[in-house]
Formats: structure tokens, C-alpha cells, sequence
């Protein structure tokens, strides 16, 4: 049913490892089984791959040492044998209904992504513990906090969904803002699936990256940023304009509605733009 393509971060920092191994052995839970595609050849990850039994693709474009994640989507769909595509994030834990989100009847083409939760997991998940899902949620329900309608970790498509995404670098900010206001503009339904699929963030900083968070605000993010356009051509999920819920696709509510129906309107999307270069200068 569904490929997984993920760029994952080296290995070498003790809490990246384990909350890389986390969210790896989350997906190979997943039923049905997903096919899963890692990107790049950073320390660790030729390792991890053959450790978990997944497809390893070492060679691949980078820019700032860093994937081309449009080469990466390219490739994830060539590669892929299902009907679905996802590309994900390296710390996100996916839960059983994951994949009945996938389940939900959709249009034949598709932008699916959602909210994630943000915990603090600073230790190895136990899968062989039956009940490990059940755990993490309860911990969801008093340790978790609902990350904003920015912050997207995950996007699912059909496999023949063709976007034409210029050549972002993985892990930096722009892309996904993109990919929302890309979808728009084509008119391809983009879907928060926040209601139905639980992902877990797990939490962590910036060590293992040269330069720290700053590095995010400057050469590779502003890269990102100019070749999306500018932020004028990003939206968020607050834009979705379809809300899956267990009983199916909804129109978001009021307000949620109109902000949805003035993305599309350029100069709505003008007074956004100041806002977020104001909140990137601060």
C-alpha cells in the first residue's frame, strides 16, 4: 500500500540514534508492512539499513552536504511498488492508524499531511512489548503538545502525483509550505489528516548539525526560500481544504473555511508573507 522515503540525519549522536531507530522500527509495525527507502550516505545509515532489512539509496544529489529532496521524491516514486508514496521525517513515530488514514477514500490525486504531537522520548522503544502503542498514546495524552499548523513532517500522494518541486535541500524550511501552495494552485485536494492520524514528534536539538538551528536561517534556509518563490508561494495546513475524519473528507469549518478559500487570493497571501519574513527576521 504504501513506500516510505526518508533522509536520515548521521547517526553518530546518541539521541539522533535513538529516535531515528525509533521512528524506523515504528513503520516496519505498520500493517500492511510499508516498503521503506532511505536516502544519503551519512554515517550510520548504510548501517541501519541492512540492521532493519530496508532499501538504502546512498547515492543521491546533495546540495550543503544535504540531499536534493526533489531527486528524493523522484526517486522514492521510481523505486516504489505501491499506489502511495510518503516521505517523512527521520524522528516521527507512525502509529496503526497511520496507515487506516490511508485507508479513507480519496480523490485519484492527493496531498495528505497533518499536525504532529511533540513529546520528549530520550530512550529506546521496546516494540517487542505488545503493548508499546498503547503506552506512547497515554503518554500523548499527558506529556504531548500539539505542534502548529506549520509544522508538517510527513506528506502522502499518490504515486503518479507529479508536483515539479525545484531542487529544495531536506530539513531545511520552505519546501513543505510549498508543496501546500503548489497542490492549491493545481487544484489537487490538499488533506489534513490530523484527526485521524496520530504522529509523534520526538523531541530533540541541534548538536549533531554544524552551527546549530542558526544554520536553518541561513544559506540552506534562504535557498529554500528563494527557490520556492518567495514566501508569498507558502501556505500551511491552515490552507488544507479538506479535513479527513474516520467518516470521511469534510470542508474545514468556519474559520478555518475562509482562511482556505483566500489562499488562492494573492493579495491574502501578500499580508501573510510580511508576516512570516517578520517572523524570520526575529
Amino acid at each position: 500500500m504504501l513506500t516510505i522515503a526518508t533522509v536520515p540525519k548521521p547517526f553518530l549522536d546518541p539521541h539522533i540514534n535513538i529516535t531515528q531507530r525509533n521512528a524506523i522500527q515504528s513503520w516496519l509495525k505498520l500493517k500492511p508492512k510499508p516498503q521503506i527507502i532511505l536516502f544519503g550516505n551519512d554515517p550510520g545509515i548504510a548501517e541501519a539499513a541492512k540492521e532493519f532489512g530496508v532499501l538504502h539509496v546512498p547515492e543521491i544529489k546533495c546540495e550543503f552536504n544535504v540531499p536534493v529532496l526533489s531527486l528524493v521524491f523522484d526517486e522514492a516514486k521510481k523505486l516504489s511498488n505501491n499506489p502511495f508514496v510518503s516521505f517523512i521525517n527521520t524522528d516521527i513515530i507512525l502509529l496503526s492508524d497511520f496507515m487506516e488514514a490511508l485507508k479513507i477514500e480519496k480523490p485519484e490525486l492527493f496531498l495528505m499531511a497533518g499536525r504532529r504531537w511533540d513529546m520528549n522520548i530520550t530512550e529506546s522503544i521496546n516494540f517487542d512489548n505488545p503493548d508499546w502503542e498503547k503506552n506512547l498514546l497515554e503518554k500523548v495524552k499527558s506529556e504531548a503538545k500539539l505542534h502548529g499548523l506549520a509544522g508538517m513532517d510527513y506528506f502522502v500522494f499518490p504515486k503518479n502525483l507529479e508536483l515539479n518541486m525545484p531542487p529544495f535541500v531536506a530539513g531545511r524550511p520552505g519546501y513543505d509550505s510549498w508543496l501546500v501552495y503548489r497542490a492549491r494552485t493545481l487544484g489537487i485536494p490538499v488533506i489534513d489528516a490530523t484527526l485521524v492520524a496520530t504522529i509523534l514528534h520526538q523531541n530533540h536539538g541541534y548538536k549533531h548539525r554544524a552551527g546549530g538551528i542558526k544554520v536553518l536561517k541561513k544559506a540552506e534556509g534562504k535557498r529554500n526560500i528563494i527557490l520556492a518563490g518567495g514566501f508569498n508561494k507558502m501556505l500551511t495546513l491552515r490552507d488544507a481544504d479538506w479535513i479527513l475524519t474516520k467518516e470521511g473528507l469534510k470542508k474545514p469549518e468556519f474559520p478555518r473555511r475562509i482562511f482556505s478559500m483566500l489562499s488562492l487570493f494573492y493579495p491574502w497571501r501578500v499580508l501573510l508573507s510580511i508576516r512570516r519574513k517578520i517572523k524570520s527576521i526575529i
